[in-house]
């Protein structure tokens, strides 16, 4: 059995989150615990469908239909990255400032979608997660 399908995603994340932690430390000028979770550059979300639909390309071929399959699933996830994660992380700012008289208020989380820059450093880092993966696994 070929549990590569299954690692290449898991490592896409680690590589990711390894990656979101390192940047967001040093511009925080220390470990940046707080900052670990949705947005940040680059995307978890999009390392890993990019990497499993990269590691299909690369392994079954790019005209095979689970290509295809998994090249619609990574388009979804990032739409949804973009515009609809984005417009929650915007309306719990606006939750927030209405309610910053409120002490009973618990703030909500307002980072919470991705930018296209980030978007695209998922992508990258996905895409070269799989071609490590498939080259060496």
């Amino acid at each position: 059995m070929d549990f590569s399908y299954a690692l290449t995603p898991f490592l896409a994340w680690l590589v990711a989150g390894v990656a979101k932690f390192a940047i967001n430390s040093i511009k925080a000028g220390e470990p940046a615990f707080g900052l670990i979770g949705y947005g940040g550059l680059p995307s978890n979300h999009s390392a890993i469908v990019s990497s499993t639909a990269a590691l299909i390309g690369l392994r079954e071929g790019f005209g095979h239909p689970a290509f295809g399959v998994a090249l619609t699933l990574a388009f979804i996830v990032m739409l949804d990255a973009n515009s609809l994660r984005r417009q929650v992380g915007r309306h719990a700012a606006a939750i927030n400032r209405l309610a910053a008289s409120d002490s009973a208020h618990l703030s909500l989380r307002e980072r919470m979608g991705h930018t296209r820059v980030e978007i695209a450093a998922g992508v990258l880092t996905g895409i070269a997660v799989a071609a490590c993966v498939a080259r060496y696994a």
